[in-house]
């Protein structure tokens, strides 16, 4: 479970191909390398990548080693990746930790693209096109995830929405690198899944 509360921004540093995925190694920022032994990433911690949960396989000189399958690629935008991207990241939520964001599983329900960018001043509202079935989970003021960055919802539309960035997000995220046409990572609020299928929708 994780909160969309970024915590630093990792850079890939190698991206192998394997019979049955991808393995990605990413560099995280000094501050996600600090603190005591019971505060450092350990094998086998879950970690959202851009929103996606992945397990850490590998670390080796500061580095984290995850592996994608076939079915993380098809549903994500790793598959799309270079070396030297930028990457989203945040560590699992311990059971004492704060909530800041909304709940997000790190489960990623498929793959929206950057629509528009309208700046006003530092602030940007930014659009993103998203299939129409995604877009029925939706409701302006609830919680979105996009590239793993918990989002409050603007506007939404039959197949897209909106949401104000402020200064602090662009500069922290990879919201403030993406330009129109990019694939991000969309997970709706788990909250909107299951009284889908209460009411016998889903």
């Amino acid at each position: 479970m994780f909160t969309g509360l970024v915590e630093g921004l990792g850079t890939v540093q190698a991206l192998v191909t394997e019979e049955a995925g991808l393995r990605i190694v990413i560099a995280p920022p000094a501050v996600m390398l600090g603190g005591g032994d019971t505060d450092r990433c350990q094998l086998g911690d879950s970690v959202a990548l851009n929103g996606c949960c992945l397990t850490v396989i590998e670390i080796r000189h500061d580095c984290w080693a995850f592996q994608a399958g076939t079915e993380t690629l098809s549903k994500t935008n790793l598959g799309r990746l270079t070396t030297g991207a930028a990457v989203n990241l945040e560590r699992s939520l311990p059971v004492n930790g704060r909530l800041g964001g909304h709940f997000v599983q790190g489960h990623v329900d498929g793959v929206g693209h950057v629509a528009a960018i309208d700046r006003e001043g530092d602030w940007v509202t930014m659009w993103f096109q998203v299939p129409v079935a995604l877009a029925e989970l939706m409701v302006a003021k609830g919680s979105i995830a996009v590239d793993g960055i918990s989002l409050t919802l603007v506007q939404v539309e039959r197949d897209r929405f909106s949401v104000a960035l402020i200064p602090h997000t662009l500069s922290m995220t990879t919201l403030g690198q993406r330009g129109v046409g990019d694939p991000v990572n969309i997970e709706t609020d788990i909250l909107g899944k299951y009284v889908q299928k209460l009411l016998g929708k889903g």
